[in-house]
């Protein structure tokens, strides 16, 4: 479990295709801390470290199955590209987003990026099947990024990213077209479940 808060950005040392997709990730992580069999947030993502680098050499490397490639952007990564980072919630850890579990529900593009004060305002489009759960005034998770929702007209949300958040996410680099990991809070899933039932 995760909480959207972004402790590193990550930059994609080597991509391996054999059968799954196989990336390592340069990090700022103290990589002793990492746990192979250990879970990582990598876009949004949860996958699982299988390999390490040292204290001179940070990195770690993950494996992400045809499902996972088919579902996120993963599968459009290669060498140089920031991936925001963070790690899993441990028990009496400060919650400061929101609930995050890094199962992502599909792929969301940017159709409008502008400044709005010293922040950025953009709006996304969303899967149409996964757009009914986005809430004005509820949480998203985009590439691992916890955010409030603006507004909701249709399948398109918007968000505001703040000079900080801009400054140490991948957010600062998005422009018209990105595609991002798009995770939407678990509640509204639960919910839905129910009133359905």
């Amino acid at each position: 479990m995760f909480t959207g808060l972004v402790s590193d950005v990550g930059v994609v040392r080597r991509v391996e295709r054999r059968g799954d997709r196989h990336l390592v990730i340069e990090t700022h992580y103290d990589v002793d801390t990492l746990d192979i069999g250990g879970s990582i947030a990598c876009a949004g993502i949860c996958l699982t470290i299988v390999d390490k680098g040292s204290l001179r050499d940070r990195w770690f490397a993950v494996t992400a199955s045809g499902e996972t490639i088919s579902r996120t952007t993963l599968g459009g990564w290669k060498e140089g590209d920031s991936v925001n980072l963070e790690r899993p919630l441990r028990v009496g850890d400060e919650f400061g987003g929101h609930i995050v579990t890094g199962h992502v529900d599909g792929i969301a593009h940017a159709v409008r990026v502008a400044p709005e004060g010293e922040s950025l305002r953009m709006t996304f489009e969303a899967p149409k099947p996964v757009s009914r759960f986005i809430a004005e005034k509820g949480s998203v998770a985009l590439d691992g990024v916890s955010l409030t929702v603006n507004e909701v007209e249709g399948v398109c949300f918007g968000v505001n990213v703040i000079p900080h958040t801009a400054a140490v996410t991948t957010f600062g680099q998005v422009a018209l077209g990105t595609k991002v990991n798009l995770e939407i809070d678990p509640i509204a899933r639960y919910v839905s479940r129910l009133v359905k039932g």
